[in-house]
C-alpha cells in the first residue's frame, strides 16, 4: 500500500470513527444506491439543476461582497461591479444567465416526469418536494431580478407587488407590507435582498435534501417504467439496476462537461440571448416617471403572465395565474393511467401531452409580446386549454388501450 493509500485509509478511518452515520449515508445514497440501469438523455437534467444551483449560489456569494441594496446606490453597484472588479462582468453573466438556465433544465426535468410517469405511485411525495422547489424557485428568481434596480426590474416589481392588491379586503394593506412603504423604495429592494440571498436560498437547499431523500427512499423511475426493486439477485441487489456511483456520477460529468460547453458559449457571446435572458430596457437605470413601452418579466414566467392577461378582471387573473402553478401540485392524483411511461400509452396521451407542450411555448411567446386582439384571444383558449388538460385527465388518462409493460427492463443491443 502506497503512502497516499495510506493516508487515505487513515483519515477516512479517523473521520468514520468521530461521524459513525456518514458512511452509511455515503452508502445509502451514492456507492449502494442501485438506479435503473436505463437512463437515458432525459435523466441528465436532474444533476444540472443540481450543478446551476452551486453556480448561483457561489456567484451570488461574491456578486453579494460589492453589491448595495439601496434604491441610490444598486443599480450604480452592478454596473461597478461588470466594469471596475476584476471578473466581475464574469461572476454577473454566470449568474444571471444561470437563473435562465436553471429553468431550462427545470422545466425539461419536470417535462421528463410528465413523460414517464415519475409522479404516479410511489413517488407523490417526490413530485409533490419538487413542485415547492419550483415555486420557491419562481420567488427566488422575481426577487433576484429586482435587486439591479434597472427600469424594468422596478417596473417588474410595481406590477407584481400590485397584482396583491387584489386581494379582497386586505389588498392595500398586504402590497404595503411587501413594499415596505407606500411605494416600491429602498424599504424593498432590502427586504428582497434578505429573502433573495439568505431566506430562499435555504429554503431551497432544504427542499433539495428532502427531494433526494425521498427519491432514493423509493427508487427512481426508469424510461420503462419497470420497478426494477422487484426482481433481486441472491444478495439482494436489483438485477436491472446499477450503483449510482460510479456509473451514473461518470454519465453526469460528461453531461456536465456538455452542458457547461453551451454554457460557456452564451456567456461569452451572447450573455442576454438577444434580450431574453436579460432586457435591454434593464441596462437604464429604474425611472419612477418614466414606464417603459412593454412592461414584461423573464421568459421562465411568460406562460404564467400570458394567462394573467388573459383574463379581463383582475383578481380572477391572478387566481388563474396562481392556479396555473398550483395546478401542477395534483398531477399525481389526475393522472389515472395504470402504466407509467409514455412509451406503452396510447396515442391519444401522446398527442394530449404534445398539445400541452405547445401550447405552454405559444403562452410563453405571446407573455412577451405587446398583446393585440388576436394574442389575447389566443392566449385565452390557450390558458382554457391548459386547465382543461389537467382537469379531464380523470378521464382521457384512463381510456384507450395501453401496451403491454415489461417485466424487467428489455436489454437493447
Amino acid at each position: 500500500m502506497s503512502v497516499i493509500e495510506r493516508t487515505v485509509s487513515s483519515v477516512t478511518a479517523w473521520v468514520n470513527e468521530r461521524t459513525p452515520g456518514l458512511m452509511p449515508a455515503y452508502k445509502k445514497h451514492i456507492s449502494e444506491y442501485y438506479a435503473p440501469k436505463n437512463f437515458n438523455l432525459w435523466y441528465y437534467f436532474g444533476s444540472l439543476a443540481m450543478l446551476v444551483l452551486i453556480n448561483q449560489i457561489v456567484t451570488g456569494i461574491f456578486l453579494t461582497m460589492n453589491f448595495k441594496p439601496s434604491a441610490a446606490e444598486a443599480f450604480a453597484s452592478v454596473e461597478y461591479i461588470m466594469r471596475d472588479v476584476e471578473g466581475g462582468w464574469l461572476i454577473r453573466y454566470m449568474h444571471s444567465t444561470g437563473a435562465s438556465l436553471f429553468f431550462v433544465v427545470v422545466y425539461l426535468h419536470m417535462f421528463r416526469a410528465m413523460l414517464y410517469g415519475s409522479y404516479q405511485k410511489p413517488r407523490e411525495l417526490v413530485w409533490i418536494l419538487g413542485m415547492l422547489i419550483f415555486l420557491t424557485l419562481m420567488a427566488e428568481a422575481f426577487l433576484g431580478y429586482v435587486l439591479p434596480w434597472g427600469q424594468m426590474s422596478y417596473w417588474g416589481a410595481q406590477v407584481i407587488i400590485n397584482l396583491f392588491g387584489a386581494v379582497p379586503i386586505i389588498g392595500p394593506e398586504l402590497t404595503e407590507w411587501i413594499r415596505g412603504d407606500y411605494l416600491v423604495s429602498d424599504a424593498t429592494i432590502n427586504r428582497f435582498f434578505a429573502l433573495h440571498v439568505i431566506a430562499l436560498p435555504l429554503v431551497i437547499l432544504l427542499l433539495v435534501v428532502l427531494h433526494l431523500g425521498a427519491l432514493h427512499e423509493v427508487g427512481s423511475n426508469n424510461p420503462e417504467g419497470v420497478d426494477i426493486k422487484k426482481v433481486k439477485d441472491e444478495h439482494g441487489k436489483p438485477k436491472d439496476g446499477i450503483p449510482f456511483h460510479p456509473y451514473y456520477t461518470v454519465k453526469d460529468l460528461f453531461g456536465a462537461a456538455f452542458f457547461l460547453t453551451i454554457a460557456a458559449f452564451i456567456l461569452f457571446f451572447a450573455p442576454t440571448f438577444g434580450g431574453l435572458f436579460l432586457e435591454y430596457d434593464n441596462f437604464i437605470p429604474a425611472d419612477p416617471m418614466v414606464t417603459p413601452a412593454h412592461i414584461k418579466p423573464v421568459w421562465y414566467f411568460t406562460p404564467f403572465y400570458a394567462m394573467l392577461r388573459a383574463v379581463p378582471d383582475k383578481l380572477a387573473g391572478v387566481l388563474v395565474m396562481g392556479g396555473a402553478v398550483l395546478i401542477l401540485f395534483g398531477l399525481p392524483w389526475f393522472d389515472r393511467c395504470k402504466v407509467k411511461s409514455i412509451r406503452y400509452r396510447p396515442t391519444l396521451h401522446k398527442v394530449l401531452i404534445t398539445l400541452f407542450v405547445i401550447a405552454f411555448v405559444v403562452l410563453a411567446y405571446l407573455g412577451m409580446q405587446a398583446g393585440s386582439t388576436l394574442q389575447t384571444w389566443t392566449a385565452r383558449i390557450l390558458t382554457v386549454f391548459y386547465f382543461a388538460f389537467f382537469l379531464t385527465m380523470p378521464i382521457w388518462s384512463a381510456m384507450g388501450q395501453t401496451k403491454e409493460v415489461p417485466a424487467r427492463v428489455p436489454d437493447h443491443d
